[in-house]
């Protein structure tokens, strides 16, 4: 009876005004960038008329050159506020974005620009990440992080299936240097957000005598140390469950990735359809994503953590097999629907779960370099797998690669935490002095 009770409080719970803050920046900067989704291929293409090696180049060099900037910064971060760090990476972004109708203004826009800009953003977007994961964690309570986590999965979802039909609306009718701005417009208002939180802090802010987010404490010497830079993975690769979520997550985004460029490939080329019905088949599946967010908390409530991160992860990795037997017509369309449908439900359970295990197993001093670490694995696995599917696709057609990549997800679950792991035991605060 005292659990029922304590359950139906947390239940009720409400985060707190921090919370709200921050979680309307994520929601405000989550729709500005799918608004401008796509609008940096369209820019090179319609702007500066470049090819498709140029197109190319500019989505994987500015993603695997962003993810080596990321590195240093990982180490870099864990002794700042990450607050301040929010908020300057946002800032960054903004001005990053916005050089660029400044640049087409005055006519000096190139492709040059453009990978430069993707470089910033990407590792902006990087360190956000990271350290958005430990400010939350020191933000509030262990209970109500899957709570917290839950919420920003429903967010991503709902601005995935909003931003894009307005932002194709906005291309269409200013172009697509319109949405550029109105994402670093998104980042800009994020940071106010983030600003607006002032010394207002959650319970979970050990050692905030004043209100404020308390300053990490420093090591005797603030260089940053060529050793310092595998610190994150060192972390992961030494911890069992980690060790094997980092590999199961890394190696299963990397094959979702990979095949959709050569499903674009088949859908839009041999199988005749229409643009508007591509995007349709992934637009509308992502409902899935906002439907299995809002049940990732009663599931792991009922059933516990474990179990809900282990059937949820294999449940996800059964879907994608479907697509290589991909035909024309609308029961072609229903097919994409309904597998991606799956995909992205079971996506949005475990996703939340996921993010908060990670988090409960990871050492509140560790979190900024260990998320940066696994931020720019992932990236790497995903862009040595899209590269190596692509050779594939070349070699023996788009539907036999994404079949292969199919049948390769489905060993993924064999890499999943196999029993329950106990929390890291977070360190006691320090003694308050006078």
């Amino acid at each position: 009876m005292r659990s029922g009770h304590r359950l139906g409080r947390l239940r009720g719970r409400r985060l707190g005004r921090p919370f709200g803050w921050l979680w309307a920046a994520y929601g405000t900067s989550a729709l500005g960038t799918w608004l401008a989704f796509g609008a940096f291929p369209l820019i090179a293409v319609q702007v500066l008329r470049c090819g498709p090696a140029a197109v190319a180049a500019l989505s994987s060099v500015g993603a695997a050159v962003g993810a080596a900037v990321a590195v240093p910064l990982g180490p870099w971060v864990e002794f700042r506020r990450k607050r301040q760090v929010l908020i300057a990476m946002d800032l960054v972004r903004c001005v990053a974005l916005l050089t660029i109708p400044a640049a087409f203004t005055l006519g000096a826009l190139t492709f040059v620009q453009l990978v430069l800009v993707s470089v910033v953003v990407a590792a902006a977007d990087i360190t956000f990440r990271a350290a958005s994961g430990a400010y939350l964690k020191a933000l509030l309570p262990g209970e109500d992080l899957l709570v917290a986590n839950a919420r920003f999965e429903s967010t991503s979802w709902t601005t995935t299936i909003v931003g894009p039909p307005l932002g194709g609306v906005a291309i269409g009718l200013l172009g697509p240097l319109a949405t550029v701005v109105a994402d670093a417009v998104s980042y800009l208002l994020s940071a106010l957000g983030l600003r607006a939180m002032g010394g207002a802090m959650g319970g979970a802010m050990d050692g905030a005598t004043d209100g404020q987010e308390p300053r990490p404490e420093r090591r005797r010497t603030a260089r940053l140390r060529p050793g310092d830079l595998l610190d994150g993975w060192r972390y992961v690769l030494a911890d069992v469950p980690l060790r094997s979520l980092f590999f199961n997550t890394a190696l299963f985004n990397g094959l979702v990735m990979a095949t959709q460029p050569l499903l674009a490939v088949l859908m839009l080329g041999r199988l005749g359809f229409s643009p508007w019905q591509y995007g349709l088949a992934f637009a509308a599946p992502s409902i899935g994503g906002l439907l299995g967010s809002r049940l990732a908390r009663p599931l792991v409530t009922r059933f516990g953590q474990h179990q809900v991160l282990v059937a949820t992860g294999a449940l996800r990795a059964l879907w994608p097999v479907g697509l290589a037997f991909l035909g024309p017509g609308t029961g072609g369309l229903l097919l994409v629907m309904g597998v991606e449908f799956g995909l992205i439900f079971c996506c949005g359970v475990f996703n939340p779960v996921y993010t908060t295990f990670r988090l409960e197993h990871t050492a509140t001093d560790r979190v900024t370099r260990t998320l940066t670490a696994w931020a720019v694995s992932t990236k790497a696995a995903t862009a040595l797998l899209t590269a190596l599917w692509g050779v594939l696709g070349s070699l023996l057609g788009p539907r036999t690669a994404i079949g292969l990549a199919g049948v390769f997800l489905l060993t993924t679950p064999l890499l999943l935490p196999r029993r329950p792991a106990a929390r890291v035991p977070e360190p006691e605060p320090a003694p308050n002095r006078a």
